[in-house]
């Protein structure tokens, strides 16, 4: 098949490099001729691991190439995927379609015979219709039918999830998509991946509604991990407990600070905002909007009472800065606000990401970064674990516990046990964990 993907960032590089290691022949067009360029030299402009590899063994092979030149790459698509950003909308929250409006005016004035266009950015419930329509307007004479084909692509293992995906949605209203698009997906029949055809309208929302189902899982347990606090219980014993339960399943029940990230915040914010447009509200996705912002917040709340109720004037040391391990995203995360608050009430921060710094300077004022998880503790009044890179589970605890000023460890993910903290001479500080029981 001949796959033209516009756009080249997260969604759409990896579906591009995806596709051409199908055996599909992959073009991938982005406006940005800079990253063009980087792109044909094997540069890739995200951290994903395993992306730079499947991209450079694709170009080599003649399968995948990266042009700016929308109008002639289209002459040849079979199939043309948009894959362009649909950040929030400043001031109101909902999606901000103008790229994709932008890119079907563009697609629709080269289109050739036949072809199928795929929306495979995340976009609220219609935008399929309003596609068409444009495509339609600008176009009246153009063969071609509109089609929803969300990811569901889990930034750090999206590779294996494009390879080895759960299902794989695909909302049509035109049959003569079916077969182009099952051409698409071909390879993955022997992994026995379920296609799953439904109506456009329908494909758009599960997108959304997934999203906003795993984000009320995260917050369900995150509100579970206070009470757990409030009650002297433990909140992986709580969550191991409930997640034995096959209705409920074990995934995104880990307590921690919040969800952050590309998708969940601005997805449960767009789905919310439609539905009060549709004037069918969803409370539940409401609520956890809400509890996850002030969450973040709330963590450096928890910061200040293990440092004795103060941080004015004290050094406190931020491991991890991006919204998860194994990315370079740091949208959302959950490091930026609490490293907000913490400076508001005074303290000084440093910071260590094995990936993330680059991004974190450009939104963080007055952070001194370090090279180390070693370097940022040295001399400080607090250590704190924010995201749960792999390189932070092994920590040499006696060289860091007497190399600061004050051993703290706040713990926000978890990874450690009490016990093997507090030898090393630590006061310990974790999420929904009670403390031990000391002998009077």
């Amino acid at each position: 098949m001949r796959v033209l993907m516009v756009g080249a960032g997260y969604v759409g590089l990896v579906s591009a490099a995806c596709f051409a290691d199908f055996g599909h022949q992959v073009v991938c067009i982005d406006s940005d001729a800079g990253k063009i360029e980087a792109l044909r030299g094997g540069k890739i402009p995200i951290y994903e691991p395993g992306l730079g590899e499947l991209v450079s063994t694709n170009l080599r092979a003649g399968r995948l190439s990266f042009e700016t030149d929308l109008k002639e790459a289209i002459a040849d698509a079979d199939v043309v995927f948009m894959a362009v950003g649909t950040p929030s909308r400043r001031g109101d929250g909902h999606a901000d379609l103008s790229h994709v409006y932008a890119a079907a005016r563009q697609i629709a004035g080269a289109l050739r015979g036949f072809t199928v266009i795929v929306t495979k950015s995340t976009v609220p419930v219609g935008t399929g219709d309003e596609v068409e329509r444009i495509i339609r307007e600008t176009n009246p004479d153009a063969d071609f039918a509109v089609v929803s084909n969300p990811e569901f692509l889990r930034e750090g293992a999206a590779i294996s999830d494009f390879k080895r995906p759960d299902r794989i949605v695909i909302g049509l209203e035109d049959e003569r998509a079916r077969a182009v698009m099952a051409e698409v997906y071909r390879p993955l029949y022997l992994n026995a991946a379920p296609i799953m055809y439904t109506a456009r309208r329908s494909a758009e929302l599960i997108k959304y509604a997934a999203n906003a189902y795993l984000a009320m899982k995260i917050t369900f347990i995150n509100e579970m991990a206070d009470l757990c606090e409030a009650l002297d219980a433990d909140v992986q014993d709580v969550a191991r407990g409930i997640g034995l339960d096959q209705r409920i399943g074990s995934k995104f029940l880990h307590a921690g600070p919040g969800y952050g990230g590309s998708c969940f915040p601005k997805d449960t914010m767009a789905l919310a905002k439609a539905a009060q447009d549709a004037a069918s509200p969803v409370r539940l996705v409401e609520a956890t909007v809400a509890i996850n912002d002030s969450r973040k917040r709330a963590m450096a709340r928890k910061v200040t009472a293990a440092c004795g109720g103060e941080v004015r004037g004290k050094t406190v040391a931020v491991l991890g800065l991006t919204f998860k391990p194994n990315t370079d995203d740091m949208r959302e995360a959950p490091s930026l606000a609490l490293i907000q608050a913490l400076q508001d009430g005074g303290a000084r921060v440093r910071a260590y990401d094995p990936e993330g710094m680059e991004g974190a300077r450009a939104l963080l004022d007055g952070v001194t970064f370090g090279n180390s998880p070693y370097e940022i503790a040295e001399s400080a009044d607090a250590l704190v674990i924010v995201t749960e890179w792999d390189a932070f589970r092994a920590l040499d605890l006696d060289r860091i516990g007497k190399s600061m000023k004050t051993p703290v460890l706040v713990d926000l993910r978890n990874i450690y046990k009490q016990g093997e903290v507090e030898k090393y001479g630590f006061t310990y500080t974790s999420v929904g964990r009670p403390r031990p029981k000391r002998a009077a």
